[in-house]
C-alpha cells in the first residue's frame, strides 16, 4: 500500500478531479467514503444537488475563517492531498475497508487525530477499485495548522501496519531518499505515446548515466545536451553561479507546445546540484583522463577499487561505506557502456536497479570513494574490452552488490536492500552468460598433467587449508590454464596462489578454483610492464578529453527504453 503526500492551493481544482471522469475518462463511479462529517459532507458523486463549489466551500469554511483573520492572506499551500494505492494483486477492498483506511492515515498524519473536535476537514474520495484519494484543507477549526511535520513518513508507516492486519502485500519501509514515482498522468501520456518508460523516468536514467562518465559540471550539461535534452540552470542574482538546473526529455511538450521541465533533485535526489557537486568536483585539464598504454588498466583498476570497497563495507565508517556505494552506482553505468556482448543487457538493468541502493539517510562520504569513482570513470575512455578480465570484474560486481544487501539489510534500510538484491539477481545472471564460455575456454586449453601436478603441489604448499576443496572445485582445470597463463607473464606460482588467496576468505567461496581464477586474471603481466617501462622511460604525453565520446552516451541513451 503507497501513500503519497503532497500540498497544493487549489482546493476547487482538485475536487474537479477527483470527481471528474479522469484524464482518460479512467474514473469510474467516483464517491466520498469517508469525510470528517459524513453528515456534512456533499457528495457529488452521490447527491445530484451536489456541486463541486459547495463541497469546496465547506471544505475551506475554516480557511475562508482563517483568511479574514489574518487580514486577507490566504495560509500557503493548504490543501493536503494524499493517494493511497493497493499494489498490484493484491485483494479487492470494500468501501467500508478504505474508509478505515482514511481515517487512520489522517489520524497518523496529523491531519484529523481521532476525537479532535477541531480538526482539520477532510474528505476521501474512491473512482477505482485499487486506490482513494484523501484530501484535506490545512486549517483547524481553533485557527491553527495541523501538525503535520514528517507526515510521509507517518503515512508509510501506517500503511505497512494496515498492510499486516488486511492481510495485504508487504511493501518495503523507505526513509524519504527514494525518487519521485511518475505521475498517472505521466504514465498514460507515455502509453498514448507508445513509449516504455516515463519522461522522467528517461531523464533520470539519462542523467544517472552521465554523471557517471564526465568529469565535472561543464562537461554534464554538454554531454546532456549532445543527447537533444534540453537544459536549463538556475542562475544566483548575487554571485552568478549555477544554483539549480532542469531537464527536459527531447520532444516531451505540455498542451501549449512547451517543453515539461523536470529539477534535478526531482528526478532523483542525489541529482540535485548540489548533491552533483560532491561527486562532480571542478577538475583542471591535467587531471582528466588520459590515454594510457595498457588498455587493460582501467578494468583492473575498477576490479581492485570494488575489492576495496567490499572491504569498507565490512569496517565500521557508515559515511564511508555510503559513499563507495554512490560511487559504484556509478561504475555500474560505465560498466555496461564499456561491455559489449549478449550479457551487456543484464548489466543497464544492474545499474538501474542499483540507483536506489545508491543512498540512504545516512550521509555519504564522497573523498573516500575516490578512487573507485576515478577508476570506474576510465573505463568511459576504454578503448576495447580486455577479455577474461571484464570477467573478474564482474565477478567482483556480483559480490558487491551482495555485500551491498547484506549492509543495507543490518542498517533496515528496506527498499535499498532488495534493489541491492535485483542489481545482483542481474548481475549473476550478466556474469553467468559471460563467463561460462571462457572457462570451458580455459579448460580445453588445460596444460599437460606434469604441469598441472605442479599447480596441484603449489596449491598445497600455498593454501593448505583449501586446497582439498580448490583440486575439488569444477573449474580447476581452467584455474590451471590461467596458472600457466600467469606463470608465461612472469609470476611465481606458489607466491602468486598465496598472495591472492589471503585477500579475503575463501571459506565462503562456493567456487574456491573460481574465486582464485578471477583474482589471478586481475595480476599485471610482469614482462610486459618491464618492457613497456624500458621502451617508453616514462615519456608518455597522453592527450586530454573533454568528455566522453558521443558515440559512447548515445549508445547508451538509445539503450535505456525511450526512443524519441
Amino acid at each position: 500500500m503507497v501513500p503519497d503526500v503532497s500540498t497544493g492551493s487549489d482546493t476547487r481544482g482538485l475536487i474537479v478531479y477527483l470527481f471528474g471522469p479522469g484524464r482518460r475518462d479512467e474514473h469510474t463511479d467516483p464517491h466520498i467514503v469517508a469525510a470528517w462529517d459524513m453528515a456534512g459532507a456533499p457528495d457529488p458523486g452521490r447527491d445530484p444537488t451536489a456541486t463541486y463549489t459547495r463541497l469546496a466551500k465547506r471544505l475551506d469554511h475554516h480557511v475562508d475563517l482563517r483568511t479574514r483573520e489574518l487580514g486577507g492572506k490566504k495560509p500557503a499551500q493548504h490543501v493536503w492531498h494524499c493517494p493511497v494505492r493497493t499494489a498490484p494483486g493484491d485483494r479487492y477492498l470494500t468501501n467500508a475497508e478504505w474508509a478505515e483506511v482514511a481515517r487512520r492515515i489522517v489520524h497518523a498524519t496529523g491531519i484529523a487525530p481521532e476525537g479532535d473536535e477541531k480538526a482539520c476537514r477532510w474528505i476521501a474520495v474512491r473512482h477505482a477499485d485499487d486506490h482513494i484519494h484523501i484530501m484535506a484543507t490545512t486549517v483547524r477549526a481553533d485557527g491553527r495548522r495541523p501538525r503535520t511535520h514528517h507526515d510521509g513518513q507517518r503515512a508509510q508507516a501506517e500503511c505497512r501496519k494496515i498492510e499486516a492486519e488486511f492481510g495485504l502485500r508487504r511493501l518495503k519501509s523507505g526513509d524519504l531518499t527514494a525518487p519521485h514515482t511518475p505521475t498517472g498522468a505521466e504514465r498514460a501520456k507515455a502509453e498514448r505515446q507508445g513509449q516504455t518508460v516515463t519522461a522522467r523516468h528517461w531523464l533520470r536514467e539519462q542523467a544517472y548515466a552521465v554523471a557517471a562518465a564526465v568529469r565535472d559540471e561543464v562537461d554534464y550539461f554538454t554531454a546532456l545536451q549532445s543527447l537533444g535534452i534540453k537544459v536549463k540552470t538556475r542562475i544566483g542574482p548575487e554571485t552568478g553561479d549555477v544554483i539549480g538546473y532542469s531537464l527536459a526529455a527531447p520532444g516531451d511538450t505540455n498542451a501549449a507546445g512547451e517543453p515539461v521541465w523536470y529539477g534535478g533533485s526531482k528526478l532523483a535526489p542525489d541529482l540535485s546540484i548540489n548533491r552533483l557537486r560532491e561527486r562532480l568536483p571542478d577538475q583542471k585539464v591535467a587531471d582528466r583522463p588520459r590515454h594510457v598504454a595498457d588498455p587493460a588498466a582501467p578494468w583492473r583498476h575498477t576490479t581492485t577499487a570494488i575489492h576495496v570497497a567490499r572491504a569498507v563495507l565490512d569496517s565500521d565508517d557508515d559515511a564511508a561505506a555510503q559513499g563507495h556505494l554512490a560511487a559504484f552506482g556509478d561504475a555500474l553505468y560505465n560498466i555496461a557502456s564499456a561491455t559489449t556482448g549478449p550479457h551487456r543487457a543484464e548489466l543497464r538493468s544492474a545499474a538501474m536497479a542499483f540507483n536506489r541502493a545508491r543512498r540512504s539517510a545516512i550521509r555519504a562520504d564522497h573523498q573516500a570513494a575516490t578512487a573507485l569513482r576515478k577508476a570506474a570513470k576510465e573505463l568511459a575512455y576504454a578503448s576495447n574490452e580486455p577479455g577474461a578480465l571484464t570477467i573478474a570484474l564482474l565477478f567482483a560486481t556480483m559480490h558487491l552488490a551482495r555485500a551491498a544487501a547484506k549492509w543495507h539489510e543490518q542498517r533496515a534500510h528496506e527498499q535499498q536492500a532488495a534493489a541491492a538484491e535485483e542489481a545482483f539477481r542481474h548481475l549473476q545472471a550478466g556474469y553467468q552468460q559471460a563467463a561460462v564460455p571462457v572457462l570451458a575456454d580455459l579448460a580445453r586449453r588445460a596444460p599437460r598433467a606434469a604441469t598441472a601436478r605442479r599447480y596441484e603441489q603449489d596449491v598445497r604448499a600455498a593454501l593448505p587449508d583449501h586446497a582439498d576443496r580448490i583440486l575439488a572445485d569444477p573449474t580447476w582445470t581452467a584455474l590451471t590454464t590461467t596458472l600457466a597463463q600467469a606463470e608465461t607473464a612472469g609470476h611465481n606460482p606458489r607466491r602468486l596462489l598465496a598472495a591472492v588467496g589471503t585477500q579475503r576468505e575463501l571459506d565462503s567461496a562456493e567456487h574456491p578454483a573460481e574465486v582464485l581464477n578471477w583474482r589471478i586474471t586481475t595480476q599485471p603481466n610482469r614482462r610486459t610492464q618491464a618492457a613497456r617501462s624500458t621502451a617508453t622511460s616514462g615519456t608518455l604525453s597522453p592527450s586530454a578529453t573533454p568528455h566522453p565520446p558521443a558515440t559512447t552516451v548515445a549508445t547508451r541513451s538509445e539503450e535505456h527504453g525511450r526512443h524519441r
